[in-house]
């Protein structure tokens, strides 16, 4: 991960950050450093002090479980709606899970420490993290449902929607190898679910590029906790211009 020499910035795209009171963002605009993310940047080991709280303005980052036998779950996503590490507010030092850039972009960090000590003079940054936290549980608590139940087809165009929902580009970096990781099935699984949704015009796949050709038909192949997931994100965050 490389930082970016621009070290107070007067914008952003993050949509916490963003809807922050202008006081409020003046106070902590001095303590935020802007840093490229790059494609398997590992934001959160498991159980690791959390040194950072990453405000990701653009990319997509992964937060996973790996199981002893070495499996790799994807218990959520995180992009500009949201910030990794957001626990650290409520005084958490450490977390089981991981983070993983999985889509490259940029972020805004700041030291978990600093953000727990302002947070508390920051009532509406404060007030906008436990909201984001709640949505959050939210997406796991749906994902391990959906995880169980439904489908692989239906499960990738869930997946697919929410990776979409944090990019500006129809065109998606995802390789076989990585949907299979993310919705922790074996490789066949996953081209058996690409090729039914390729064959019904919802998607384009070339080279670990995923392209979405038709957004509501794909909307429409996603089971209910798509749906689900982004209501009560809607609900609780601010949304995007």
């Amino acid at each position: 991960m490389r930082p970016i020499t621009l070290v107070r910035p007067a914008r952003t795209a993050n949509r916490i950050l963003a809807a922050l009171p202008a006081a409020e963002y003046r106070m902590i605009r001095p303590l935020l450093e802007r840093v490229v993310l790059e494609e398997g940047d590992v934001l959160r080991k498991p159980r690791a002090r959390i040194r950072y709280v990453y405000f990701p303005e653009s990319g997509v980052v992964c937060l996973i479980n790996r199981l002893i036998n070495g499996t790799v779950m994807e218990v959520g996503l995180i992009g500009r709606e949201g910030a990794v590490g957001a626990l650290s507010v409520l005084g958490t030092k450490a977390y089981a899970g991981e983070a993983i850039v999985q889509m490259p972009g940029s972020a805004l960090r700041i030291r978990a420490d600093i953000l727990q000590s302002d947070a508390t003079i920051c009532p509406q940054l404060r007030a906008l993290l436990m909201r984001f936290i709640q949505a959050l549980f939210a997406q796991i608590v749906q994902s391990a449902a959906c995880n169980g139940r439904h489908k692989i087809p239906e499960r990738m165009a869930r997946w697919l929607l929410m990776a979409h929902d944090r990019t500006d580009a129809d065109v998606l970096p995802l390789s076989h190898e990585l949907l299979a990781m993310m919705l922790g099935v074996r490789r066949p699984g996953v081209t058996h679910a690409m090729g039914a949704l390729r064959k019904a015009g919802l998607i384009e796949s070339r080279r670990g590029r995923i392209t979405i050709l038709n957004r509501a038909g794909l909307e429409t192949a996603a089971c209910e906790c798509y749906q689900a997931v982004k209501d009560e994100y809607d609900r609780l965050l601010p949304r995007g211009r």
